[in-house]
């Protein structure tokens, strides 16, 4: 990843995700995730850039078998805190992760991808470890949080600083020129004011205001469709004049080609 969380970005950003008006967003959030990926209890998922492990707490109580992998020893000291040892975890890198290709049902990369250094490359990846689907959440470069996010950047230093943010339309390209006419759909949420009211939390959750591009966050879900490598076989043949074979008459052709056994 191109921007690895030191000591006080990982508090600065735990104290984030603790704020009020952050624990709501990250109910809706984390429903969308489950409802886009449809996971199976005892199916395998790798969480890419887990940071302290919030993203994590929807797939255990799920009963998924969670890895999570993050760059910054201080992010997975928190999230080892949060967690305790209900996940496997590793330090490394989106662009290079240490796994076989398919060794998960699902991959995740959730406010991930706007501190990866190769982005492209951290999808890549994903997709080759993953069998079934990868969800992508990312904070909606389009939404008015996103825009106010960047101008407060302006005049106070934050964590933000450091992040590139994408449209629902960036990562559906990149997904595309990756994976060619895979089947994917994408959603966003938090399309209204944060706020505990129940009948906006209702709205929220209707699929049809999901698909408002502008929400502040979005998610992406993209089904692997598997890949065969064909390998060309040569057929070896010499003409000449073939007898009958057992029970069939014989052919009509004076001259017929005989095919010899490949093995």
């Amino acid at each position: 990843m191109g921007h690895v969380f030191e000591f006080n970005d990982a508090n600065e950003y735990q104290r984030w995700l603790n704020s009020p008006s952050r624990r709501f967003a990250a109910e809706l959030e984390s429903r969308l995730m489950m409802d886009m990926l449809k996971p199976m209890p005892g199916e395998t998922l790798l969480d890419i850039g887990c940071g302290t492990g919030a993203s994590l707490e929807p797939f255990l109580g799920f009963g998924l078998q969670v890895t999570g992998i993050d760059p910054s020893p201080y992010m997975l000291d928190i999230a080892i805190t949060n967690v305790m040892n209900r996940v496997d975890f590793y330090r490394g890198f989106a662009e290079d992760l240490p796994f076989d290709d398919n060794s998960f049902n699902y991959a995740t990369l959730i406010t991930a991808l706007e501190f990866a250094d190769d982005p492209l490359k951290a999808l890549e990846e994903a997709c080759r470890v993953a069998k079934d689907k990868v969800f992508i959440g990312v904070l909606n470069r389009y939404a008015i949080k996103g825009f106010q996010r960047r101008v407060r950047g302006l005049f106070t230093p934050t964590i933000f600083n450091r992040a590139r943010f994408f449209s629902v339309w960036e990562i559906k390209q990149m997904l595309t020129g990756l994976l060619n006419k895979a089947p994917m759909s994408w959603r966003t949420v938090c399309q209204l004011p944060v706020t505990g009211n129940r009948f906006l939390s209702r709205m929220e959750q209707s699929t049809l205001v999901q698909r408002c591009p502008f929400g502040t966050f979005a998610g992406i879900v993209v089904s692997l469709v598997p890949r065969f490598r064909i390998r060309p076989l040569t057929l070896r043949y010499k003409t000449g004049q073939a007898g009958p074979l057992p029970g069939l008459p014989m052919s009509p052709y004076r001259n017929a080609a005989r095919f010899d056994h490949v093995p």
